[in-house]
């Protein structure tokens, strides 16, 4: 009987694995902060993780380039303050983000500032 609990287990544990791989944080610098500023693209409040889809200009001036910004549940979201329609597209807002690690467009979100001046915390 002990052998099947541990089998049982050992199996559950190796089942849920993926699950816990899901949540890393790995791919953000969490060292450095970034703050980017542009239009709202997309906002998806979708579980398991919201995304800001958002067109960044740089500060060179050249083509916008498109910044996907990766947000907590919408649970965690709601209970700092957000609704699905906070973002709408057109919006200007900036974005206060821990940046990837790879150097591509995307990011962690920390802090968001909507066109009227509110700031919300991406919930953690």
């Amino acid at each position: 009987m002990r052998k099947h609990t541990l089998a049982a287990l050992l199996s559950g544990v190796l089942l849920a694995w993926p699950a816990f791989a899901h949540h890393s944080f790995a791919m953000f610098d969490r060292n450095a902060q970034v703050e980017i500023e542009g239009v709202v693209k997309e906002f998806q409040f979708t579980n398991p993780h919201s995304w800001i889809q958002v067109m960044v200009t740089p500060a060179d001036g050249g083509a916008p380039k498109e910044w996907s910004i990766e947000a907590l549940s919408p649970n965690v979201l709601g209970r700092a303050g957000w609704k699905k329609n906070t973002l709408k597209p057109g919006d200007r807002i900036k974005l206060l983000i821990n940046p990837l690690r790879d150097g591509n467009a995307g990011g962690n979100l920390l802090l968001v500032t909507l066109p009227d001046g509110t700031k919300l915390g991406g919930g953690a």
